[in-house]
């Protein structure tokens, strides 16, 4: 580290070593940068209509 500086302080530049991470921000960081787990399987759809349903057809429309 001492020599670090004395090489930077030849181009007017200085070295401040940082601090230690704070284990609680690391782990933040490690889950909010993660990919969230996959969702279930795809669940089965469930399709209401009204009367006017038959074997014949339907006029169901799924908006």
């Amino acid at each position: 580290m001492v020599v670090w500086s004395v090489e930077l302080s030849k181009f007017d530049l200085n070295f401040s070593p940082r601090g230690a991470i704070n284990l609680q921000m690391l782990t933040d960081f490690v889950l909010e940068m993660s990919t969230p787990p996959e969702e279930n399987a795809a669940s089965p759809w469930t399709l209401s209509v009204d009367g006017a349903s038959n074997i014949r057809g339907s006029g169901a429309g799924v908006v």
